[in-house]
């Protein structure tokens, strides 16, 4: 039975974006390890008979002993279990599973740069200072032989490739974590006020403020619409937003803030427009989500997002950082129920066609069969 490795830093991701494709591994006979950072997501990963190994691993600050100590302890893992097939996800696991791996001899790696992180996306100078230094280490690590990697939109894998960090006979395209199309399902709008819905961890450079500041001016307009933000801060980011600023802003009666939320498809079905004015994404859960609901999207023309919204077909596309273009298009599609409904229609069957799980979940196990099937005695784990 191959072992399969799943390095990531916090359990809660690996349960929204790959649990659906860990179980499909374990079904098709792998031994599947998951190492994370456990917060209140172990019991479901347990659950699902997948094993997990914590990891103390610090995403918000770099601290020189922390981040040795973090090393040491993945090498230990990895010493002790000797996967056939390892997989990292995001960018410091990543890095330091693929130096580890080189170092204990560990070949077969899938290695997903999933949205790059505050480093790609902060204007502040400490994440510009260390971006060639994370570029370097990119270039040097990530795709060692009998390594894929994996990209979540297309903007990325073209950059990745022409930059020289990845070979371009390594890069493999699949489409963010799939959404399930029976659970997300179109429903008919509901009543007005039309209700305009942002679902994401509470980080700036989600444009949440863009957002905040866009529904006061269209409320200054006199447009009559509920602006509803769905999330809570991520106090490992160093992009959070503060519970104290996301309390102002409901208090203010421009926007409502309910926090984190687990039942998303009632969410989106009480909802009319979904809007994302992210900076930078992988590959947006929030999106195909609102395609499969049927719900007409407005985000930014950015990579991750423009993966997911074709301009003027399934939704509108903005500038990033411009709240004049945000507002324009939310009072587009606002005072436009009919667009709304051709935009939802043909969001819908793009994500039938293009990110159901079950074709996610296809493409990743053929990966991992392509990568085992170089390894003598695993020719079909299936």
């Amino acid at each position: 039975m191959p072992k399969l490795l799943y390095l990531i830093s916090e359990d809660w991701f690996f349960c929204s974006h790959f649990i659906e494709r860990a179980i499909a591994a374990k079904q098709a006979g792998y031994e599947v390890i998951v190492v994370a950072r456990e917060t209140d997501h172990g019991a479901i990963i347990r659950n699902a008979g997948l094993r997990l190994i914590p990891l103390k691993v610090e995403r918000r600050r770099i601290n020189p002993l922390g981040e040795l100590q973090t090393l040491l302890d993945i090498w230990r893992i990895y010493r002790n279990e000797r996967p056939d097939l390892l997989h990292h996800i995001a960018l410091k696991p990543m890095l330091y599973g693929s130096f580890i791996a080189r170092i204990l001899g560990l070949s077969h790696l899938v290695n997903a740069p999933v949205g790059m992180g505050y480093i790609f996306t902060s204007d502040k100078w400490i994440a510009r200072l260390l971006r060639p230094f994370v570029l370097s280490a990119i270039r040097r690590l990530i795709n060692p032989s009998c390594s894929k990697v994996v990209f979540e939109n297309n903007d990325d894998l073209t950059n990745f490739v022409a930059d020289g960090l990845v070979r371009s006979s390594d890069a493999v395209l699949i489409r963010g974590a799939g959404v399930n199309i029976d659970q997300f399902t179109p429903q008919p709008e509901p009543k007005d006020p039309p209700v305009v819905v942002l679902t994401a961890r509470m980080l700036w450079d989600k444009g949440v403020g863009e957002f905040v500041e866009a529904a006061r001016q269209l409320r200054l307009k006199g447009i009559n619409a509920r602006f509803l933000l769905v999330g809570a801060p991520d106090l490992g980011n160093p992009a959070t937003i503060s519970n104290k600023q996301l309390q102002a802003w409901h208090k203010d009666g421009v926007i409502e803030w309910i926090g984190h939320q687990n039942d998303i498809a009632a969410i989106l079905a009480s909802s009319h427009i979904v809007c994302l004015p992210s900076y930078r994404e992988g590959l947006p859960k929030s999106l195909i989500e609102a395609l499969a609901a049927g719900k007409p999207v407005v985000t930014t023309d950015v990579p991750g997002c423009r993966e997911v919204v074709r301009n003027g077909a399934n939704g509108i596309l903005v500038p990033p950082r411009n709240v004049h273009a945000l507002v324009e298009a939310l009072s587009q599609m606002l005072t436009n129920p009919k667009l709304r409904a051709q935009f939802g229609a043909r969001g819908r069957a793009r994500a039938e066609t293009e990110f159901a799980s079950h074709l996610i979940i296809k493409l990743t196990l053929s990966l991992y069969q392509e990568l085992l099937s170089k390894q003598i005695g695993y020719v079909d784990a299936s």
